[in-house]
């Protein structure tokens, strides 16, 4: 479970750079290149897919990596559970 979850973390961030690269910071991006100004309600889409791509994709890559962190037994629950033997018991054999 935890190979398929982390492999959807990994999809999940490689198609979340790619939204970002499709965005332009000045508020250009994808959409510009798409048509005309008679072809507004498709940039407005546009713009909105691509908004909620990214916050989607952000949520999912977040998400899964809280579930995982959280579900994962840590490295001490084991040793906690059983007693230390550290100190060997005494020889009783009176050797000198």
């Amino acid at each position: 479970m935890i190979t398929i979850l982390s492999s959807i973390i990994i999809l999940a961030s490689v198609l979340l750079v790619l939204v970002v690269y499709v965005q332009n910071p000045k508020g250009g991006g994808l959409s510009t290149d798409f048509g005309a100004a008679h072809q507004l309600g498709g940039v407005q889409k546009t713009n909105d897919f691509i908004d909620k791509a990214t916050w989607s994709l952000a949520v999912v890559i977040a998400g899964l990596s809280i579930f995982l962190t959280v579900s994962m037994k840590s490295p001490d629950a084991d040793t906690t559970q059983q007693p230390d033997q550290t100190e060997q018991p005494a020889d009783q054999g009176g050797e000198q």
